[in-house]
């Protein structure tokens, strides 16, 4: 079954490592390898010894760590080719190209390492994850189960379980399931966030106990302020969940979910100007975000700037030809706007 596209410098990149080897590769010349501390001792192993997979294993690691997944992708599959042997490379090359949205290309070597080892949970649970991204359920469910089976301790495996049902709209079920990854690992953190997920959908301040104990286990995480911020919002208690979107870009500010919730609930407050900003800063970042531009423009609309938010609304819709709320914007201004 096709499930995408393969991304066309994935392939060429897959390609491109799979060429014949030349006698001394100019993996050497790469500068990262020279100057990123924690790639100066691996490069200079692989250079001595250049047939050792386990460190063009290890080395891709730590460039997947760094996000360098161009590198990382050329380690990995060039692990599989000096030992064919090992499940854990060719999941590793399958991980990165599900990472970048390369479906079909990652199934393949995911089942490559499944096929040298029917028993690795960790393949299994990727393609579990595959299967819940294009929304087959029943499928992921079943090689969930596998790796039950043979490991009823697997917190991850009951995580996605939980994630499944949240996704099939069966709350109930879903906390259960991420109650029993907590039973077997009390402080396995993303069942801990989706509980409080949960539980701020229900408005139910458990969610708040739950999102505490995320943000004690890693203090460095937005995630849970994010969903302390639905929270808030959820009970209408906005200035509490201001403060909490306002910590999400303090962490990383590119969070542009924040940046939304911030325009949102700026908007409830009736403090326009605060929300226009909010999309601005979006814009800056990313330029081509249609929804940013769409509500600009209507912040400037409310602020009484019609040329600007005609031109907002103008440059939504371009972004995005299918986008319905500028188009109908622009019509009910009168404004003829032709694709």
């Amino acid at each position: 079954m096709k499930l995408s596209a393969k991304p066309l410098f994935f392939l060429l990149l897959l390609l491109s490592a799979c060429a014949p080897n030349t006698p001394k590769q100019a993996v050497d010349d790469i500068p990262l390898f020279k100057q990123e501390p924690t790639l100066i001792e691996i490069s200079k192993k692989i250079a001595t010894y250049p047939t050792h997979a386990d460190l063009y294993f290890e080395r891709g690691q730590r460039l997947h760590k760094l996000k360098q997944d161009t590198l990382a992708l050329k380690d990995f599959v060039k692990a599989t080719q000096l030992d064919s042997t090992q499940a854990d490379y060719f999941s590793a090359v399958g991980d990165i190209l599900f990472e970048n949205k390369d479906l079909d290309g990652s199934v393949v070597w995911l089942e490559k390492a499944i096929k040298i080892n029917p028993a690795n949970a960790t393949a299994r649970l990727k393609i579990a994850k595959l299967f819940l991204y294009i929304a087959q359920h029943d499928k992921a469910i079943d090689q969930i189960n596998i790796v039950l089976r043979k490991d009823i301790y697997n917190p991850e495996a009951y995580y996605l379980k939980g994630m499944v049902y949240k996704d099939r709209k069966d709350t109930l079920k879903a906390i259960s399931c991420f109650s029993t990854a907590l039973q077997v690992v009390p402080d396995y953190q993303p069942a801990i966030i989706q509980l409080g997920l949960l539980y701020s959908y229900k408005k139910d301040s458990l969610a708040l106990q739950y999102l505490d104990n995320a943000l004690n286990i890693d203090s460095t995480d937005k995630v849970p302020f994010f969903a302390k911020g639905l929270y808030y919002e959820n009970i209408k208690q906005y200035s509490k969940a201001i403060e909490c979107f306002k910590q999400c870009i303090i962490k990383d500010r590119h969070y542009i979910d924040a940046y939304f919730k911030l325009g949102y609930l700026y908007m409830q407050q009736d403090s326009i100007e605060k929300s226009y900003h909010q999309y601005d800063l979006i814009i800056q970042l990313q330029p081509y975000n249609a929804a940013a531009h769409y509500n600009r423009g209507a912040c400037n609309e409310m602020m009484k700037k019609m040329p600007e938010a005609i031109t907002d609304y103008k440059h939504s819709l371009m972004l995005d030809t299918g986008y319905a709320l500028p188009r109908n914007a622009l019509k009910r201004l009168h404004i003829n706007y032709a694709n």
